[in-house]
């Protein structure tokens, strides 16, 4: 089953609030987001269901190992997007939240062309 864009922030916002923190909450991923915490005590609860995310006994939010892999493939794709977009000459913050749009909607092959573009663009 395909995860929507909005389970997809709400990995990928896991896996960057984790990379920070050392640890994801329901709190913090509202605070990350600017979401209400019932709006994220609903996806966390949806997320569980699917298998991407367990919740520790801390209650810290935990990524399963299909939920991490999702996560990392998003996060990776926002990064490269976002390089791309800059080494283009994009402002950061717009290509940042153009990163955020994209992320979800490219192709695999557009996204694997565009890596290979950027390496070469890089390598001069």
């Amino acid at each position: 089953m395909k995860i929507q864009e909005s389970g997809e922030n709400y990995l990928e916002t896991i896996l960057i609030l984790q990379k920070r923190n050392g640890i994801a909450r329901s709190v913090d991923i509202a605070n990350e987001l600017n979401f209400s915490r019932a709006s994220v005590s609903r996806a966390m609860s949806l997320l569980k269901e699917l298998g991407h995310i367990e919740i520790g006994n801390i209650n810290q939010i935990v990524l399963t190992d299909t939920g991490r892999e999702i996560a990392e493939k998003i996060y990776e794709k926002h990064c490269i997007l976002k390089d791309f977009l800059t080494t283009i000459g994009v402002d950061k913050e717009i290509a940042s939240e153009d990163a955020c749009k994209m992320e979800h909607i490219i192709s695999e092959q557009t996204f694997d062309c565009l890596k290979t573009l950027l390496d070469k663009l890089k390598k001069g």
